[in-house]
């Protein structure tokens, strides 16, 4: 196991030397072995060595045998022993997630937490029988090539000495050393989906192949080249779509379906957002044809004249303005600034967001709608219909920044009784304000 780990280790360059490392320590065959293993090597990679173990509040009476097993394992060892608790039960239900996902989250979240502390790495136990496991329940679950990689052995600060390690080969390695471990009983039961793989699918397989986790290795490294080629090809893609506002639909159709989708993995990541297969269908289909995807409760993909953006509920909020004369302000990026006859100005003029009983009319048609039917007929989003400004008399839309001049305004322009004009300050925060003007053509 050793040579495994350091064949590992120095692979994929996960040690240093003076490296400060905190070991994620539950207790268990592959922790206490990954502590053994960096206290053996300590010495000759200068390293220091801390430990942390978290709580789950799930198991009682066991769970507080876990952490006292830790504590004495590294008094023995003369390693610095950080514990904590957390109510992963309570937290799961405040979360509305299961309680699987929300003890991952908090376990991350308190290993960086010491590791802050330390400015240190985290070395985390995974095998490859994990790899094998995580393989399989993301493919039943319909993952994309970046998750067919498996787990990685290194993310960010995150380092895994033993992912091409078998837990048999774990287990050895304690029985040669007279490492004392203890076992999780929830690792027993099928109440989890990845136990049920553990205990029925892999074994299975096994009979297929008796090396099927190393077979599973080749394929998630395989995998993990492809996808990191992949994602440079898609990072170029990206920037040379790029625009102000956001990226060109046709230049990314020109490239190759795996690229384009990896592009579009890449920009929905950056929003902590992920799509099914079906979503994808959509978004491809955005792409071709223009109009909007919603992606979530809060963001919504747009492509409207060829330009594709990710927009958010969040846009910038708009103060009311009133045109009596003249006025300039901010809004979404942009210096606005309009001037009035104050002889025409009967009713407050004002610049504002969008009101329930607002219409707009438009000349070329000599019809009046609802602005919210005509803001839907242009296929502006939901999400950022009531972030619009307009300039309204009463509940009458003279001008809507999505849709121009309405047939009240153009007979004030072109007399040149009102003017609006609108300049993009270079110097102004426009993330918000290029959301709501990515599917805005020019400037009115």
């Amino acid at each position: 196991m050793m040579r495994n780990a350091l064949a590992t280790c120095d692979t994929y360059h996960l040690l240093e030397d003076g490296d400060c490392i905190v070991v994620a320590l539950s207790g268990g065959a592959d922790s206490t072995a990954l502590l053994h293993l960096l206290f053996s090597i300590k010495e000759t990679y200068h390293l220091t060595l801390f430990a942390a173990h978290l709580n789950h509040g799930i198991r009682g009476e066991e769970a507080a045998r876990d952490e006292r097993f830790c504590k004495i394992l590294c008094e023995n060892y003369d390693i610095p022993f950080t514990a904590a608790t957390r109510d992963i039960p309570s937290l799961a239900a405040e979360r509305h997630i299961s309680e699987e996902l929300c003890g991952r989250e908090e376990r991350y979240a308190f290993l960086e937490e010491v590791a802050e502390r330390y400015n240190a790495k985290i070395a985390t136990a995974h095998n490859a029988d994990d790899n094998a496991e995580t393989l399989l329940f993301r493919l039943a679950r319909g993952t994309s090539l970046r998750g067919a990689a498996g787990i990685p052995p290194r993310r960010g600060r995150i380092i895994r000495p033993l992912i091409e390690t078998t837990r048999a080969q774990i287990e050895t390695y304690c029985e040669e050393h007279g490492l004392n471990f203890v076992t999780d009983s929830s690792n027993l039961a099928d109440r989890y989906a990845r136990n049920q793989i553990r205990h029925h699918v892999v074994p299975t397989l096994r009979e297929l192949n008796p090396a099927f986790e190393t077979a599973v290795l080749r394929f998630t490294q395989s995998a993990s080249e492809i996808a990191e080629w992949l994602g440079v090809q898609a990072e170029a893609a990206l920037e040379t779509a790029r625009t102000d506002t956001g990226y060109r639909s046709d230049v990314l159709q020109q490239c190759h379906p795996a690229v384009w989708k990896a592009a579009l993995d890449i920009l929905l990541r950056q929003y902590a957002l992920s799509v099914d297969a079906r979503r994808m269908e959509l978004l491809a289909k955005l792409l071709r044809h223009g109009g909007a995807v919603q992606l979530s409760q809060v963001y919504t993909a747009v492509c409207r004249r060829k330009i594709f953006s990710i927009v958010s509920r969040a846009a910038a909020e708009i103060p009311e303005k009133e045109l009596a004369d003249r006025v300039s302000f901010h809004c979404h990026g942009m210096r606005v600034t309009a001037s009035v006859d104050p002889f025409f100005c009967h009713d407050p003029w004002l610049f504002r967001t969008r009101r329930p009983g607002d219409t707009f009319s438009f000349s070329e048609r000599n019809i009046t709608k609802p602005l919210g039917k005509a803001l839907r007929d242009r296929h502006i989003p939901a999400p950022l219909r009531d972030h619009l400004l307009c300039l309204c008399e009463g509940s009458t839309v003279l001008w809507c920044e999505a849709l121009g001049y309405a047939a009240q305004g153009k007979k004030f322009i072109q007399t040149h009784q009102l003017t609006i004009e609108l300049t993009e300050e270079k110097c102004y925060d426009v993330t918000q304000g290029r959301e709501i003007r990515s599917f805005i053509s020019g400037k009115t």
